[in-house]
């Protein structure tokens, strides 16, 4: 993890229009700079770049952030990856946090496994160079495949010796603990160590930054006795579920298509790849799992899966489908004529006919399994009333309600039923999943409360010392300065972190429309609450001190980038790995934070006046909040300061004072 503190001088060096200018020419028009959009194809500027509020916009496409999140865009890195990016385009040194000697351990072996497999993955693949290997090579040839694309995946040849790797990666000065603990080897029970691939020609899987990470190897034999495929276990390395083989060749043109080709097999991706389409992955299984989606997510919405025509192939397009659905994915299904599959497809036609075939035959899922269920329910009433809620309740896997409502339209006129049937089916769906994630994550954060008191107490030093800044309590939201104990480090900067954060995850999306009059008032863009806070922190360089809190507005505001919709961005919150961001969502999002706006309402008009009021005002009581904080610290470094030290800091506090002076005022003008 990258220490808080080099993240905020990461933040500070990074100059939006210095990040952007390295991909697209800028042009200067007022205050901002503008540019044809790199994320979609335009021929009048809509891509504006604020330097002094930190942030870029698209006015085509919608695609919005800061400079981290233009990196994120642009190159499709996660958020830390593109912190590094930014320290090495500054120079800054990232040092991670410090490790204990058991991960440092865990470290090391963890990059010890990818050494051994990217050494098996080069020895197999110089064993096609071999006399014997001349026959994995030879079956290579026979699929098709040309050289250049053998070389670009790293196809090989395993030997048939039980123990030529394990030969060949000793006399390398790899420990068997490593082969073993890879998967390349195994122990037998009477503890000989056995090469696990022989005898076969060699998939190498790669995770999405190109490393190797595990093997499929085929036998070429006929004999029905001997496995076709035998794959890597599941190691500390490879997890199946977070893995898709190909994804690390076709990453870059799954978003420059935007589009993702989902195909079943290893072959079917490289013959595919090799006819010149190269935005196609496949999951090596008959269906996605959550952590793939969202590895696809990072890249594109759209999803086409191919599957084979024939009965096998149709009705495996009902299956697997839902949690697709579910991540926010547009999901089309293409069947193959009967007896192809994409391998054998892609080598009986060219690119343009192939490519002419996925566009045409394209079926919107839900549309493809409504139409195939009604066709088997014909004439039989049971059937279709089976059907009417299989289809409702595959609807109301969709995240969106713009999308729902489209497809409850289409799904009516096809099935013959009112609309209302339908929608009451799916809203009786969606809220029983609605509870049943609500227990799952009361369970989540119950246990997140217990950990986290124990850890509490540890924190009692470090806050020693600090005295209560004058934060007003905020008429927005009742019991805003009351977060949980268990959730928090130090409780004096808690409540108005906890505002600014209740903003974001409740209506971060919502736009903030200012009056012509007011101060933040910008006739070439209205940034969305989320966008606004983001952009007021980072100009401050500010982060929130509490690292629950700090953790989990980072985590929005990673999947904010991702262009979630605001519903998406909460159940991913609340169903996020760290029980500690599970915990604070779930604090926040329940609705026992009631609106108290009756005494603003005979002055407010609507909820986004409400905001533009509030939001600003939020943002005044941080800074106080941080200036009262910043005063006790340099006094408590005062007492015992050597002379001259003392007066550079008396000189510290005085400055931070008269600008505290100037904001109580101003916040008591708001």
């Amino acid at each position: 993890m990258i220490p808080r503190r080099t993240v905020e001088e990461i933040l500070d060096a990074s100059k939006i229009e210095e990040v952007v200018g390295d991909f697209v020419t800028l042009k200067r028009r007022g205050a901002n700079l503008i540019a044809c959009c790199p994320f979609h194809n335009e021929k009048t500027p809509s891509f504006y770049v604020s330097p002094a509020k930190g942030i870029y916009k698209c006015f085509g496409c919608g695609k919005s952030g800061t400079a981290v999140g233009f990196v994120m865009e642009h190159e499709n890195l996660s958020y830390s990856e593109a912190l590094k990016y930014l320290a090495k385009k500054y120079h800054i040194e990232v040092v991670e946090k410090e490790e204990t000697a058991e991960e440092i351990a865990q470290r090391q072996h963890s990059e010890s496994l990818l050494l051994v497999s990217e050494f098996a993955e080069k020895f197999f693949r110089d064993q096609l160079q071999t006399p014997e290997g001349r026959i994995g090579y030879a079956y290579f040839k026979s699929r098709g495949l040309e050289d250049e694309t053998i070389a670009k995946f790293g196809l090989g040849w395993a030997p048939n010796s039980r123990n030529a790797l394990q030969t060949a990666a000793r006399a390398a000065g790899f420990k068997e603990e490593y082969l073993v603990d890879s998967g390349l080897c195994f122990r037998t029970d009477d503890g000989r160590v056995m090469d696990r691939f022989y005898d076969r020609v060699a998939f190498p899987i790669h995770n999405i930054a190109g490393r190797v990470i595990a093997f499929g190897c085929r036998t070429l034999k006929s004999d029905k006795s001997i496995a076709k495929y035998i794959n890597s276990p599941e190691t500390e390395i490879y997890l199946k579920r977070h893995t898709l083989y190909g994804m690390y060749q076709a990453k870059n043109e799954v978003h420059k298509q935007d589009k993702f080709i989902l195909v079943e097999g290893y072959l079917d991706v490289i013959s595919m790849h090799q006819l010149g389409i190269c935005n196609v992955a496949a999951s090596s299984g008959t269906s996605l799992t959550v952590e793939q989606v969202r590895l696809i997510k990072r890249y594109t919405d759209n999803v086409t899966i191919i599957y084979d025509g024939d009965s096998a192939g149709i009705h495996a397009a009902l299956r697997g489908i839902g949690l697709v659905l579910e991540g926010g994915l547009n999901v089309k299904v293409v069947l193959l004529p009967d007896g192809d599959d994409p391998d054998s497809f892609s080598r009986k036609h060219s690119r343009q006919e192939v490519e002419d075939f996925i566009k045409a035959h394209e079926q919107d899922f839900i549309a493809f399994k409504t139409d195939l269920l009604l066709e088997e329910a014909a004439g039989d009433p049971i059937k279709k009333a089976g059907l009417i809620n299989d289809i409702a309740d595959t609807i109301s896997l969709i995240p969106d309600p713009v999308k729902r409502s489209v497809y409850v339209q289409m799904a009516s006129v096809r099935l013959g039923v009112e609309e209302s049937l339908l929608l009451n089916r799916i809203k009786h769906t969606r809220a029983k999943a609605l509870e049943d994630k609500r227990r799952e994550s009361e369970r989540a954060a119950q246990a997140a409360a217990e950990a986290s008191g124990a850890a509490d107490s540890r924190q009692a030093d470090w806050n020693e010392g600090w005295e209560a800044p004058a934060v007003q309590e905020s008429p927005w939201y009742e019991a805003v300065s009351a977060p949980q104990d268990s959730l928090v480090s130090n409780r004096e900067m808690a409540p108005c972190e906890r505002e600014l954060l209740t903003f974001v995850l409740r209506d971060g999306r919502k736009p903030l429309e200012f009056d012509k009059d007011s101060e933040f008032y910008d006739p070439d863009k209205t940034a969305t609450v989320a966008e606004f806070i983001d952009a007021s922190l980072y100009e401050d360089g500010a982060v929130f001190v509490n690292e629950s809190y700090y953790q989990t507005y980072e985590k929005y505001m990673e999947l904010y980038g991702q262009h979630l919709a605001q519903d998406q961005i909460s159940v991913r919150l609340l169903s996020d790995e760290n029980p500690v961001i599970r915990a604070v969502a779930k604090d926040i999002l329940e609705e026992k934070h009631q609106l108290t706006v009756k005494k603003f309402e005979a002055a407010l008009t609507n909820e986004s006046t409400i905001l533009t009021i509030f939001v600003p005002k939020a943002l005044l009581t941080f800074n106080l909040a941080r200036m009262n904080y910043e005063i006790n610290r340099l006094s408590a470094s005062l007492r015992g300061a050597e002379p001259d030290q003392a007066e550079s800091l008396l000189m510290q506090i005085t400055e931070i004072t008269k600008l505290r002076n100037k904001l109580t005022i101003k916040l008591g003008r708001v």
